[in-house]
């Protein structure tokens, strides 16, 4: 075969023995001129999976070279609902636990996002904790701001649902952002952690920001977790993460 360009037109490339197809000599560079690769499986030179995909767009595996993954366990939309459970893919695969709450607009004004965590797979929703939330807010009229520590909030060794923000505003443009970190829900050991981070819009109406956090005086794992306003439906979707 002469040494000029060619071109070969094929529908399918398969090695002549074993499952290796090489293309190119060792220290040439490919070039693959396509709109799209497509492969399920990303692998280096050595065999090694850099990226592993599911087929449906969603990473089941990134090498651990890049650092702890965090990976789309599940999302629940609510759209009228009295709260949202996830009771399922909490275990000892991921120390570390992310649900991030997307546009969460209560059906009555000045209601409360709260949440509390389950030993016995969501049967019962009433784990002791303590806990600590603050409060930081600024109105729309430019006549009102605060930061305060948030004590009818908190609780000391309590089992009620965890307030992460109060008072928020059902207008039809307003909802709530924001996340929530479990930390080694699992353990058998130690008592279990968090923190919230909740940005609203408030029933004033206001720009209110709440930041807590606390631990759950359990070392039974922890298996399940529920969503709710304080009182009344909401919509909204609440995404679950798992990191490595």
């Amino acid at each position: 075969m002469s040494d000029q360009a060619s071109t070969i037109m094929v529908n399918t490339l398969e090695p002549q023995s074993g499952t290796t197809l090489t293309v190119g000599k060792s220290g040439q560079n490919l070039q693959v001129n396509a709109d799209s690769l497509k492969a399920n499986v990303a692998k280096d030179a050595g065999g090694n999976a850099i990226f592993t995909s599911n087929g449906s767009g969603t990473l089941s595996g990134v090498n651990s070279g890049f650092g702890s993954a965090q990976v789309l366990l599940s999302s629940q939309t609510a759209d009228g609902s009295a709260s949202l459970s996830f009771t399922s893919d909490i275990d000892s695969t991921y120390n570390h636990y992310i649900f991030q709450f997307v546009d969460i607009n209560p059906a009555t004004a000045d209601m409360g996002f709260e949440f509390q965590c389950s030993i016995d797979g969501g049967s019962n929703y009433n784990i002791q904790m303590t806990s600590t939330i603050f409060q930081s807010g600024h109105n729309e009229a430019n006549t009102w701001y605060s930061l305060n520590y948030l004590t009818a909030s908190d609780q000391a060794s309590g089992t009620n649902f965890q307030p992460i923000s109060f008072s928020q505003g059902n207008f039809a443009d307003a909802t709530g952002v924001g996340e929530l970190h479990l930390y080694n829900p699992s353990s058998t050991v130690y008592v279990k952690n968090y923190w919230s981070t909740y940005q609203m819009m408030a029933n004033a109406p206001s720009s209110v920001y709440f930041r807590g956090g606390g631990f759950f005086d359990t070392t039974t794992a922890i298996n399940a977790i529920q969503f709710k306003m304080n009182s009344g439906n909401f919509d909204g979707t609440i995404k679950m993460f798992g990191i490595k």
